[in-house]
């Protein structure tokens, strides 16, 4: 420990004598370690935090004690046996030279809510938001928000509190999160902890870590590109603020046109770059998750690509490199990860360009990667605002995917139909779909949203109709078809679902060049 010399001045003989008086740091612990909290049920308790260089440590949690010892640098951490589920209060203690203290602490599933403007939409803003916030009265849900930060190197703890749901706290927090909350906490009868760090307009390089971005070919772009633009930030912040009023102006005409042919508007002009700001690659990672490894978990739900839509061929690599990224943070390779696809916005009217469709092919593609599930929200959206009311069925859909893959329940009505592979058959293609309970059309009988195109790569609208767990597509106008696609446009018509009424997944069978295809 420190010393610090004191000189005591003794009579007239001025003798001095030196006293040491050691100055003493408080054991502390992260900012999601507090009252009101949720520990991750089954799994190691772990917990963490700063004391003095040598200071013993001793964590209590119920009748289970642990000590250790802070390293020379300061730091320290325990592990503490797995336990059950429980609603019955818990205390946990930390004790060095103070003692902390947290009651009410409950066990049982703790997901971390992450992504940007349609992950961070609050409560409030919903369809029916009164009579949701009204019931929102679940004292066996937890809720913490990260406050927002940025960050060049990964920090160690953030900033928020744990807040049991009810009215004042959940008509504040993401309605993702809680809808999905609200489900699991019926369907499993178990506390749940919902950790909510997001950040509207982000794209998904600023959640990945550097170190990520830079081992890729296809993503060190990305931060080439950044670094380039902070080096001319001084000429980018001075041009713009020189053409704010022109581009305000074009904007406001702009949104007036999109409103009234029943468009989704454009966003607001605004310099999207800048050092310290939520754009920075791998800033909100460092800051809002890098914090939060090790924390024990049930998984994670994730809401974004919106941001990445004008870069969705790169998507394919980056959202697994990410998820693989945070896996790698926790060490978990098996870290459940579900995410939602993009729903259905009218931002272009022409569908062999839409950068939205090709986000969603990338977010399909993704389910690939081990122990991931994704949420279809194709029916759900509002064709004329990017951040649409029915959180609702979004938050369900999630707790559905968690429910099949994550706690073993049936899949059948949890999860939505996906592509699987296509086959000629004469002049028709046989799409072969991966479904967990059938086939169905919904609001009609003629399925709809399907074209058909031969080698001259001309789409043509088609029938189909299904047959067992596939759908037969033609058109009298292609009498040699090589590709179909479903789906594919900003704001399909489409009515494909599973017996249980979750709607199939966009798709394309073909790999043709498309808008976003080279842009990195």
């Amino acid at each position: 420990m420190p010393l610090i010399p004191f000189v005591f001045r003794l009579g007239c003989a001025g003798v001095s004598v030196w006293a040491a008086c050691a100055v003493r740091a408080e054991v502390s612990v992260p900012a999601f370690f507090g009252s009101g909290m949720v520990l991750q049920r089954e799994a190691p308790v772990r917990i963490w935090g700063k004391a003095d260089a040598g200071e013993a440590v001793v964590v209590t949690l119920a009748d289970e004690t642990v000590s250790t010892e802070a390293s020379p640098d300061g730091r320290w951490q325990v592990s503490l046996p797995a336990r059950p589920a429980s609603t019955a209060p818990l205390v946990l203690t930390v004790k060095g030279n103070n003692e902390l203290r947290f009651d009410d602490v409950l066990v049982g599933d703790v997901w971390l809510c992450s992504g940007q403007s349609n992950m961070n939409m609050r409560l409030s803003k919903v369809t029916d938001a009164q009579t949701e916030i009204a019931a929102a009265e679940y004292p066996g849900i937890r809720l913490f928000t990260v406050a927002r930060k940025v960050a060049d190197e990964p920090l160690d703890d953030v900033k928020g509190r744990w807040e049991a749901c009810a009215p004042k706290t959940a008509e504040k927090f993401s309605a993702v999160a809680y809808f999905f909350g609200r489900r699991l906490h019926a369907t499993l009868e178990v506390p749940i902890g919902l950790i909510h760090s997001s950040w509207g307009g982000t794209a998904a390089e600023a959640w990945t870590p550097r170190v990520t971005l830079a081992a890729s070919d296809e993503l060190r772009p990305i931060l080439t590109r950044w670094d380039a633009t902070m080096a001319d930030f001084p000429r980018l912040k001075a041009e713009f603020e020189a053409n704010r009023e022109q581009l305000v102006a074009a904007w406001k005409v702009a949104v007036v046109e999109a409103k009234q042919a029943g468009r989704a508007p454009p966003a607001e002009p605004r310099l999207r770059t800048g050092p310290g700001t939520q754009y920075q690659p791998s800033g909100l990672f460092h800051a809002m998750i890098a914090p939060l490894a090790t924390l024990s978990l049930r998984g994670v739900i994730w809401y974004q690509g919106e941001a990445n839509a004008s870069r969705a061929q790169q998507y394919r690599t980056l959202f697994p490199a990410l998820i693989n990224a945070w896996r790698d943070a926790w060490g978990r390779p098996d870290l459940p990860f579900l995410y939602v696809q993009l729903p259905n916005l009218d931002r272009q009217p022409e569908p062999s360009r839409s950068g939205w469709a090709e986000l969603r092919e990338a977010q399909l593609m993704t389910l690939a990667t081990p122990h991931t599930g994704m949420a279809v929200t194709i029916d759900v959206g509002d064709p004329g605002d990017l951040h649409p009311k029915n959180k609702q069925d979004v938050g369900k859909r999630l707790a559905l995917a968690a429910e099949a893959l994550v706690h073993g329940l049936p899949p059948a009505g949890r999860l939505s139909p996906v592509f699987a592979r296509a086959e000629v058959t004469d002049s028709r293609m046989r799409i072969h779909i991966k479904t967990t309970d059938g086939l169905a059309i919904r609001g009609g009988r003629e399925l709809k949203g399907f074209v058909i195109a031969g080698a001259d790569k001309v789409f043509h609208p088609a029938q189909a109709r299904i047959e067992n767990d596939t759908v037969l597509v033609w058109s009298g106008t292609v009498a040699a078809p090589v590709a179909v696609r479903y789906a594919w446009a900003d704001n399909p018509d489409c009515n494909l679902v599973s017996s249980g009424g979750l709607p199939a997944s966009p798709f394309r069978t073909d790999d043709w060049p498309a808008v976003t295809t080279g842009k990195r």
